[in-house]
This record gives structure tokens, C-alpha cells and sequence, in this order.
């Protein structure tokens, strides 16, 4: 059975591209458009197994996503980061924060699949 996924993004097709890869694999993903927004999602829904999140969004960055998400511990479960950014800083900073897994874009979908399902089992 698949898992519960938020995928956290400011482009629309890129957020229908990783959607469209979990759900082949039998997932339900729901999508926010920037930080402020998944963390409305989050409020609201208390389902998910696992977070995807892109860095450079507008009104809220991803780092300060996660790191509110912990902060007010709307998230217990597994974080990946998403991203065009391969910078070691953003990278430690990802990991100082709880993030699992950091995947630079653009992303190999079948790579995608086997860190969700890591992640997820």
C-alpha cells in the first residue's frame, strides 16, 4: 500500500512531475506551492509519511519550512529535500534541521521511488 506525501514546491509542473512519479508507485501526494503554504496543509492534515521539499521558494524558504514545521511539531516523519541547490551549507544546515535525504534536481524518478520507499518502510 502506498504512503501519504507532501510535496512542498513552488512550480506547478515540477510538483505534478513528482506527484505523477509517486503515484504510479501507488502513493497519494497532496502539493503545496511554497513553504507558508505546506504548513497550512500541515495544520489542517495530520496524515503524512514523508515531506518533499524544494529550498528556494517564495514567502517561505524551504529551510525555514522545516524548520518551523519542527519548531511548532506539525512533522514527525522522514524530510527530503528536493532542489536545484547542492551547496554543503544549505546540505549541513538540512541535516541540522532532521532532513533524511538531500536529492539535487533535475531527479531520476525511479532514484526518487527507492528513497521514498527507504523512508517510508
Amino acid at each position: 500500500m502506498g504512503h501519504k506525501i507532501l510535496v512542498i514546491d513552488d512550480s506547478q509542473s515540477f510538483r505534478q512531475q513528482v506527484s505523477m512519479t509517486l503515484e504510479m508507485k501507488g502513493h497519494k501526494c497532496t502539493t503545496a506551492e511554497d513553504g507558508l503554504d505546506g504548513i497550512e496543509v500541515l495544520q489542517r492534515e495530520k496524515d503524512f509519511e514523508l515531506i518533499i521539499c524544494d529550498v528556494n521558494m517564495p514567502r517561505l524558504d524551504g529551510l525555514s519550512t522545516i524548520e518551523r514545521i519542527k519548531n511548532e511539531k506539525l512533522f514527525e516523519g522522514p524530510i527530503v529535500m528536493l532542489t536545484t541547490e547542492g551547496d554543503r551549507k544549505l546540505i549541513d544546515r538540512g541535516k541540522e534541521l532532521g532532513v533524511d535525504c538531500w536529492m539535487v534536481k533535475p531527479f531520476d524518478p525511479e532514484a526518487l521511488s527507492k528513497v521514498v520507499s527507504k523512508l517510508t518502510a
